[in-house]
């Protein structure tokens, strides 16, 4: 097969999987790191994430984010022996149609090339947030950062940023690499400056609203509700979520049966002690009330470190808007690479119209899968901000719910594909059984959980759909969520697509392109 050339409906071929026509032995271990940590963007991810998750558990914050963090380790582990089985591209999409079938497999794709293509919204969106603050700090002008507020013109340069991202994504993987390794080095170093000059401040008693550092911090029972938790801790999966897209590189690493696993678990580690060290000082500094610099200031949730970074940084604050701007930017040219491959390895197989597996013969990267990426974010970052003044905060909550989603049902497919093989040694149950068990299941749990709550109109910013009456805060007092309508409506709309996908193209569906089997006891 050459590599311009898909597999279509229309000339099925065996169940084997196949390459598409990516570069080869292009990521090594600290490369692919650079790339997942890039992806997850802490400084991006923080500045977004961190207020939200705030106001829904207050100073349980630590705790949510150690008990976000085990069930994405356990999936991460079902992740590594999945991709050891079938090092492919598609990820959840392929393995979950070898283990489940093509419906559930094609919506296990839907859900992570949905995830990734509101998230590379969100990352536009506060790439131009930090831009124009900034440029107000380099004029001296503080009207210049209220610019982003001008809706016509946030939408533009938001879609002029995720265009300019999808151009660096279309030229390749190593030019991929070789934007991402300063861009990670600088927000390392400006996130560990934050992080010690809010403890000098703290220890020079000039805390905002000092709050002692404590062990029911790491309590999780001290949350208000199970509730509350569950939201927290999907909240928590969107902070540490990203490094699967190491995963997807996989065809393109240079062992590409152990290289993604090794570089995702590095990845999330770092990721975790840097989370607890940004987080804890924040709390401590900043406290969790509702007014001025408060964390739990609903004013502050979109861009937190946009309110703090000053007070706390000084004149040295403007290292954390170049370090936040260029997060965004890296990060939204990493996350690129997610969706595209994911609907690469769908055109590839039939699963969608065969011009989503072209593949550019000079770059060998997907070329029509990566123009519909960056088009569909756009889209629909411009549909969301025009419903939603907080369009960040309800984009963020409702990334939560199919990023649970998607996760969980790999993590399901991974004790599935293996039940011949997860008894035969003690590891392969720890590795095959237990952990991706656990981590499906409670994933899914919190999935189901949050969906429930985000029906209530007032949950995330409290914008709703149907609303027609509103507090003095303007939160919506009826109608339907619109962190729900987001999360479960774009998973519906998948349903619809996949049932006019399969009218059309019905041979991958009735499994003659990807066979449903389990992993034997030759390949354990």
């Amino acid at each position: 097969m050459s590599s311009s050339t898909t597999r279509t409906a229309a000339t099925p071929q065996s169940s084997d999987l196949s390459r598409k026509g990516l570069s080869v032995a292009k990521v090594g271990v600290i490369g692919g790191a650079f790339v997942g940590i890039s992806c997850i963007a802490p400084a991006y991810t923080l500045t977004s994430g961190l207020g939200p998750t705030v106001s829904a558990v207050g100073l349980q914050v630590p705790a949510v984010l150690l008990i976000g963090f085990i069930p994405m380790l356990l999936v991460l582990f079902g992740y590594r022996e999945l991709n050891r089985a079938m090092p492919d591209s598609g990820t959840s999409f392929t393995w979950a149609t070898r283990a489940f079938g093509p419906w559930i497999g094609w919506m296990a794709g839907w859900g992570l090339i949905s995830a990734t293509i509101l998230v590379l919204s969100n990352l536009a969106a506060v790439a131009v947030d930090f831009l124009f603050i900034l440029i107000a700090q380099i004029t001296g002008n503080p009207d210049i950062a209220a610019l982003t507020r001008v809706v016509w013109l946030n939408i533009l340069i938001t879609a002029i940023f995720t265009l300019l991202a999808a151009w660096i994504s279309y030229r390749g993987i190593e030019a991929t690499q070789r934007v991402q390794t300063g861009l990670v080095i600088f927000q390392l170093i400006a996130l560990g400056w934050f992080i010690v000059a809010a403890f000098v401040q703290i220890g020079s008693g000039n805390a905002y609203d000092y709050e002692p550092i404590t062990a029911e911090w790491f309590n999780p029972l001290a949350a208000e509700s199970f509730g509350a938790l569950a939201a927290g801790v999907s909240l928590c999966i969107f902070l540490f979520w990203g490094w699967d897209t190491v995963i997807t590189m996989n065809e393109e690493a240079k062992d590409p049966k152990r290289t993604p696993g090794r570089a995702a678990i590095l990845t999330i580690v770092v990721i975790m002690a840097l989370y607890v060290l940004v987080t804890v000082a924040t709390l401590s500094y900043a406290g969790i009330g509702t007014e001025g610099l408060g964390a739990g200031n609903p004013e502050n949730q979109e861009s937190i470190f946009a309110i703090l970074s000053e007070p706390i940084m000084g004149p040295f604050a403007i290292l954390m808007s170049i370090a936040i701007l260029s997060s965004s930017a890296a990060s939204l040219q990493s996350t690129m690479l997610s969706p595209s491959r994911t609907l690469l390895a769908m055109g590839h197989y039939g699963a969608l119209p065969a011009s989503f597996g072209r593949i550019s013969p000079r770059f060998k990267s997907p070329s029509v899968a990566t123009i519909w990426s960056a088009t569909a974010a756009v889209v629909f970052y411009a549909i969301m901000r025009v419903l939603s003044e907080n369009a960040l905060w309800d984009t963020i909550t409702a990334l939560g719910l199919m990023i649970c989603f998607y996760y969980g049902v790999t993590g399901l497919a991974a004790v599935w594909y293996f039940r011949k093989t997860a008894f035969s040694s003690a590891r392969n149950v720890v590795f095959r059984f237990v952990f991706p068990l656990l981590g499906g299941l409670s994933l899914l749990t919190m999935f189901f959980t949050t969906a429930i709550e985000s029906i209530d109109p007032s949950y995330g910013s409290g914008s709703a759909v149907f609303a027609t009456s509103f507090d003095a805060d303007g939160v919506a007092q009826n109608g339907i969520g619109l962190v729900f309508v987001t999360g479960v409506g774009v998973l519906l709309l998948g349903v619809i697509v996949m049932l006019v996908v399969a009218r059309r193209n019905p041979a991958f569906f009735e499994g003659q392109v990807i066979g449903v089997e389990a992993a034997s006891e030759e390949r354990k």
